[in-house]
Order: structure tokens, then C-alpha cells, then sequence
């Protein structure tokens, strides 16, 4: 399980996280909603440790003064002063916003790539899960990424996420600029990864309407603090969220 609680992110004087906290349960799929600028990335690379590794370079160049607080455990065990590699060592794999696959590898290249932590056995039977999965990757198996449809790119971004062995995987904004056929493919394949994986599933998202099906539990982040949070039935039944989310 991985729980955070009284996150605080300040950029110098700047809040972008206030006293955020989340639960998700193993197996579980949480959605994370809001508007741009309202600190879902933020909280995913806090979680995932990337904020960490910020704050160390920028310390270095005597730039930005970054602040981080609060407390993040995974299975009763505190992560929060680990670094993104031993993050995702113990199993938090992100996902990151705008795919950032390396263009100039192949679909089969970028998926070994992302098996960098997993048992080298494991690498065949991975890939093969991956174009279950993502059948249309398999046709382009050496096709390189940066010729890949949008739609296309973030299949390949989570199936090399995957290819890390992921106990929890966080999603941030994987529907950004996909058509709705693409986002349906996309939100199937969250489906098939926690039913045949069991993977504990956080997604960052902006487009709550085609989201929301398939979570356990949502939390509604505005301005850097969560203001509302609940089951996908609850969330559904808000009608400030109605209003917000669905335009009803």
C-alpha cells in the first residue's frame, strides 16, 4: 500500500503542493483530477522521488531553493528521503507526462531499456505481455518511437514503464492530446494491467470523464491542495464535480 500524508512542495515562496495526502490500497486504481496548474504533476514527482533528485541539482547550482515536507510510505515503510532509482527499485515506476520515449530507438529498444531493473529472465515473457496488451506495438516492433503516432508513443511509454515491474504505477496525464479512440485504448489497457497484473494504479489526469469508470477512489486537486475526495461513485454523484468534470 502506498500512503502519503501533509505533502508541502514550495518552489522558493511559491506553494505547489498544500498538506496534500493520499491512500492507495494494493491492487487498487486512484485518480488524481484537476486543471493545468493545479499540482497532479507535482504530486506524481514526489511521489515517484523525481522531486528529490530536482531539488538535489538545483542545491547544486545555486538556483531555485526547492522545499519539500511530509511523509510518504510504501507498505508501512518510509520512502520519502529515497532517491527516484531506489523508488523504483521497491516498485513506484512513473509513467511521465508527454511520453518522453527516446525518439530515436525502437519500439523494441525502448522496451529493454525500461527492463534495466527487472531479472534479465524475465525480458521475453515481459515484451510479449507488452504486445498483448498493445498488439499495434508488435507491428512496429522496430519502428522508431519518434515515428509513432501520439497514440501510438504512449502505448510504448507504458508498456517500457511496465517492462520495470511495477508494484505501483503512476500514470501522469496519459490521455493529453490522444483522440477519443486512442484514449479508450488507453483506459482498456489500465483495465487489463490491473486485472492480469494486480498492479496498485495512480493516474494524474486532467479529462476525468473517461476516468473515472475505472478507479476505486478520486481525489480533486485545485491550486495545489485536494478539495474533495471519495469513491468513483461519490465523485460521480458530486454535482459540483458534474459540473466541473462532466460540463452537466
Amino acid at each position: 500500500m502506498l500512503e502519503a500524508s501533509g505533502l508541502m512542495v514550495y518552489y522558493e515562496n511559491m506553494l505547489a503542493l498544500n498538506d496534500v495526502g493520499i491512500t492507495a490500497e494494493d491492487g487498487s486504481v486512484i485518480g488524481i483530477f484537476g486543471p493545468n496548474g493545479a499540482g497532479k504533476s507535482t504530486l506524481m514527482y514526489m511521489l515517484s522521488g523525481i522531486l528529490q533528485d530536482i531539488r538535489r541539482k538545483e542545491e547544486m547550482r545555486g538556483g531555485e531553493r526547492i522545499t519539500l515536507l511530509g511523509k510518504i510510505t510504501l507498505d508501512g515503510e518510509e520512502i520519502g528521503s529515497l532517491p527516484p532509482h531506489a523508488r523504483a527499485a521497491r516498485g513506484i515506476v512513473l509513467c511521465p507526462e508527454r511520453r518522453r520515449i527516446f525518439g530515436e530507438s525502437s519500439v523494441i529498444e525502448n522496451l529493454r531499456i525500461g527492463a534495466y531493473l527487472a531479472p534479465r529472465r524475465d525480458q521475453d515473457g515481459d515484451i510479449e505481455t507488452v504486445f498483448r496488451i498493445f498488439p499495434r506495438l508488435k507491428e512496429h516492433i522496430h519502428r522508431q518511437g519518434g515515428f509513432l503516432s501520439g497514440g501510438e508513443q504512449q502505448m510504448l511509454a507504458i508498456g517500457r514503464a511496465l517492462m520495470a515491474h511495477p508494484n505501483v504505477l503512476l500514470l501522469d496525464e496519459p490521455l493529453l492530446g490522444l483522440s477519443p479512440a486512442y484514449q479508450k485504448i488507453v483506459i482498456d489497457s489500465i483495465r487489463e494491467i490491473r486485472e492480469a497484473k494486480g498492479i496498485t494504479i495512480v493516474i494524474a489526469e486532467q479529462y476525468a470523464r473517461p476516468v473515472i469508470p475505472v478507479i476505486d477512489r478520486g481525489y480533486i486537486i485545485e491550486n495545489g491542495s485536494a478539495i474533495l475526495e471519495g469513491t468513483k461513485e461519490e465523485l460521480m454523484d458530486n454535482p459540483d464535480v458534474k459540473s466541473a468534470y462532466f460540463g452537466v
